[in-house]
């Protein structure tokens, strides 16, 4: 194989590989998706059972949310980096 052949194809594979990184890198968002889902599916089931206390409880609720958002926020900035950092 000639030089310049083994280095185009050198990067022809470092090029899928940022690919591929990137789009492993958003599976995160499916599980941040279902996470999400659940916080709130559980929040409102809570709050039809016992109305009352749903108020004192949604403060936890948005915290979780905003703990579980944060993971996706982490995997896009992940995602970006692979794409056009490296």
């Amino acid at each position: 194989m000639e030089p310049e052949a083994a280095r185009l194809l050198g990067e022809g594979i470092a090029e899928a590989g940022k690919l591929l990184g990137a789009g492993l890198a958003t599976i995160a968002l499916a599980g941040v998706g279902i996470g999400i889902g659940i916080i709130f599916g559980n929040f409102v089931a809570g709050s039809l059972r016992n109305p009352a206390a749903a108020p004192k409880v949604f403060g936890n609720v948005l915290l979780g949310f905003a703990l579980t958002e944060a993971i996706a926020l982490f995997a896009l900035v992940i995602a970006m980096l692979l794409l056009f950092v490296f």
